[in-house]
């Protein structure tokens, strides 16, 4: 079976649902849903059995069943929201679903019922700053982290917080906060699959912080800041996402401004990063998504509406361009998984 990719299509108010070969990382287009106002954050459950939609304009979260055949999705649920989603992700007992509000600046958490359906009201509301960005929890499932941006927006700041996966509920840690140096802007962040360290993208640094997860305690420390940028350049630019391969051996984080993706190497034993560079993309690369093997990634460009594909070098993480192809206005959210 093909591996699957759903894109939020934001101008167009759809999801839009993809086969991509596993061997090849060719994508075929295989059909769209209509969704409320402005979809954005995707996510799915543990079990890949539904799809989660955090509409923007509409304040809205939407449940998608999704076929067990052949993944297409049909609308099961709707619920409103207090505020904009902009991050959605599931707990790994698939009892709940984690959102963050930028606007508002909080988290929440709400419960998935058995039928898979997200449920109003939230089990928590949890005001916590404006710029707040993204969540989700970490391999215990025990911790979870809410990143704030810096700019005039945010605090600069990263909420830590304990998660209890029996009642949905999150408490903050002590101490609640860890505040990078400089105006760094944490945005998004990713767990190291093996190793206890959690990588954040800085919006306003153009950086990766590489960070120290106590497993007990739930607590970050700062162990390495590197640019996302090439020497030298000095437009205006800011980071989004950031992902690390299954394999644990390479990180990627796109540039916003100066519209490439931004490589690492991934020290086995220390978690220490280096960069191998810089691969020029699509214009505004703000969603983007390894495929669940690691051998090709994949970057939607809001401002063009195409998606770029790469393939992934095995040996040394390094990009190697293999198709462009037009896939509509504004794409706002790539999400891929194995359907086997």
């Amino acid at each position: 079976m093909p591996n699957r990719m759903y894109i939020s299509i934001s101008e167009e108010d759809r999801i839009a649902a993809f086969d991509v070969d596993a061997t090849s990382g060719r994508i075929t287009h295989r059909g769209d849903v209509t969704t409320s106002g402005r979809p954005a954050p995707l996510a799915v459950d543990p079990e890949r059995k539904f799809l989660y939609v955090g509409c923007r304009t509409t304040n809205e979260l939407m449940t998608f069943r999704i076929d067990p055949t052949d993944y297409s999705l049909s609308e099961i649920g709707k619920i409103p929201l207090d505020s904009d989603p902009c991050f959605l992700a599931s707990d790994h007992t698939g009892r709940y679903l984690l959102s963050a509000y930028y606007g508002v600046g909080a988290a929440a958490t709400h419960r998935i019922g058995s039928d898979g359906v997200a449920v109003d009201p939230p089990v928590q509301w949890l005001p916590t700053a404006p710029g707040a960005h993204s969540i989700h929890t970490d391999r215990s499932n025990r911790f979870a982290f809410v990143p704030h941006i810096a700019g005039g927006t945010g605090p600069n700041s990263i909420y830590q917080f304990n998660f209890d996966d029996s009642t949905g509920k999150l408490t903050p840690n002590s101490p609640a906060r860890v505040t990078p140096e400089n105006e760094a802007g944490p945005r998004h962040y990713c767990y190291h699959p093996i190793l206890d360290m959690a990588y954040f993208s800085n919006e306003q640094g153009s950086s990766v912080t590489a960070y120290d997860l106590d497993p007990s305690a739930g607590m970050l420390t700062a162990k390495q800041t590197i640019s996302t940028l090439p020497r030298g350049y000095t437009g205006k630019n800011t980071c989004a996402q950031i992902q690390i391969a299954p394999s644990g051996e390479f990180l990627y984080a796109p540039n916003r401004g100066h519209n490439s993706i931004a490589c690492y190497s991934v020290d086995a034993s220390t978690g220490h990063l280096t960069s191998i560079g810089n691969v020029l993309t699509e214009p505004v690369p703000r969603a983007f998504s390894l495929d669940p093997q690691g051998a090709f990634l994949y970057v939607a460009g809001l401002d063009s509406g195409r998606l770029a594909t790469y393939m992934v070098d095995s040996n040394s993480g390094t990009l190697h361009p293999l198709e462009i192809q037009a896939i509509g206005g504004a794409p706002m959210w790539v999400l891929l998984f194995a359907t086997t």
